[in-house]
């Protein structure tokens, strides 16, 4: 649907590669923003197993598919990513006034569309806005539990002008311009849903092998990743009980969930100087020392 008061017009955009191999949630996450895009581009790269048969299952005419080669060769920072998603954002015509990119481990709640069209419609004639910042829950191990500390960042740009000077960054985490200047946001009431560290631990854990190749060499990988076939979600400082709902595209996932992992809070690893920051954090709103790559406007 587009935002029809000022025929504003919304493409949603997205990168997979290998989505049934490491058990990445692309389809709940397209399903999740579908609803208020006109169009969704969908960079399918070159898969070891059927994801591109995944995603053309979504079967719906806003769906368009643009099949893309990693190159594997690129094994530092993470820049494949950006490289393969600033491929697809700039297929998106200069038709749609706004693209909204969501990763493909990451979620939108139902209840927070209406927030996000009210959002965009208020700051479409604001030429000053350069997109819209989302608030994140990381969940962790398990769908009732969500990640707290400095390891999760609190905020990323996730909707931006469909300017081809704006660019993805570095790893792909988030936005900037092809100069490397912040760009200029307006925090929305919403949140991104961060699935990535919830799946069972046999594919959490080829996940991170291969994921880490996208960043460091074989030497490296071999020494920091270990090569047990189960991750082990034990090695965690901090989590909080989640007790909030999940998004409605979800729900067959947490239902088929069928590993165990508890949170012992007696047993969390925070450190004197970390567990002080936390504490800060809770009680003023107030990160200390966080790098945020954005400029956040009033």
């Amino acid at each position: 649907m587009n935002v029809e008061e000022k025929n504003i017009k919304i493409a949603g955009f997205t990168i997979i590669r290998n989505a049934i191999k490491f058990d990445y949630p692309v389809v709940e996450a397209i399903n999740s923003i579908l609803p208020i895009c006109d169009i969704f581009y969908v960079g399918v790269g070159n898969s070891d197993d059927e994801t591109l048969a995944l995603i053309k299952s979504i079967n719906n005419p806003k769906i368009k598919i643009i099949e893309t080669v990693w190159d594997d060769t690129l094994r530092k920072g993470g820049l494949v990513l950006s490289i393969e998603t600033n491929k697809i954002l700039d297929e998106i015509p200069n038709e749609f006034d706004w693209c909204f990119y969501i990763q493909s481990d990451e979620c939108v709640h139902e209840n927070d569309l209406p927030a996000i069209i009210t959002a965009i419609k208020e700051n479409t004639a604001n030429k000053n806005v350069d997109g819209l910042l989302f608030k994140y829950k990381h969940f962790y191990g398990q769908y009732n539990y969500i990640g707290l500390g400095k390891r999760w960042y609190n905020n990323e740009i996730r909707i931006i002008r469909n300017n081809k000077n704006i660019r993805s960054y570095k790893d792909a985490q988030g936005f900037r311009t092809i100069a490397g200047k912040k760009l200029k946001v307006k925090l929305l009431n919403a949140y991104i849903y961060h699935y990535g560290w919830v799946k069972p631990p046999k594919k959490q854990q080829a996940k991170q092998q291969s994921f880490h190749k996208m960043w460091h060499d074989d030497n490296w990988v071999k020494e920091h990743v270990a090569s047990n076939s189960d991750f082990n979600y034990n090695e965690i400082d901090l989590l909080e009980q989640y007790t909030g709902t999940h998004p409605k595209v979800y729900q067959n996932r947490i239902k088929n969930a069928n590993w165990k992992f508890t949170f012992d809070k007696s047993k969390n690893k925070l450190n004197f100087k970390y567990w002080l920051l936390f504490k800060v954090e809770k009680i003023f709103g107030w990160r200390i020392g966080e790098n945020r790559n954005y400029i956040l406007l009033k």
